[in-house]
């Protein structure tokens, strides 16, 4: 049998091979957090605002879907009514469906924005200065025997204004 010599693919840059091969290249969470400035205040109240608008307008097409379908179903409930009142309770029950479920997501939407409003309270009560937690993104690192793990997890940075002003951790 013969045998064909393959082209090798280069490997993806993540499982590039270790400075030293007693290393794990491994994947953590760094925390990301915020100093609390004028304008971070600022633009988190606007994106609290820009949310609450939103859940507002779900909150009104709800309304509007809902009354559209029950009126539907109402005229057409009147063009078909003859001698059998069958029709006439399935109607009612398809619109006590319809309502149950409009009331359900109503609520749903409700708690969402009351969350908001909530966030939007505690953005108020922030101090100038105070670090707030915004997220958390992925970062990958080399560890070697003898590296204090823990320490090598716990890794923060700290943004003033979208800024990098801290790394906090062993990188």
């Amino acid at each position: 049998m013969l045998t064909q010599d393959r082209p090798t693919q280069p490997k993806p840059e993540l499982w590039v091979q270790s400075p030293s091969s007693n290393q794990l290249l491994l994947k953590r969470l760094i925390l990301v957090k915020a100093i609390v400035t004028p304008l971070w205040k600022d633009e988190a109240r606007q994106q609290l605002q820009v949310q609450t608008n939103q859940l507002d307008e779900q909150l009104a097409q709800l309304d509007t879907q809902v009354q559209q379908m029950v009126g539907g179903l109402s005229q057409h409930t009147i063009q078909v009514v003859g001698a059998d009142n069958s029709t006439v309770a399935e109607t009612q029950a398809q619109i006590q469906d319809i309502q149950a479920q409009a009331s359900e997501r109503k609520n749903e939407l409700l708690e969402q924005k009351t969350q908001v409003i909530q966030q939007l309270e505690q953005v108020e009560t922030l101090n100038l200065g105070e670090e707030v937690d915004q997220g958390q993104i992925d970062s990958y690192f080399y560890a070697k025997q003898g590296d204090h793990l823990v320490r090598k997890m716990q890794v923060e940075v700290l943004l003033r204004d979208g800024v990098i002003e801290e790394i906090r951790g062993e990188l």
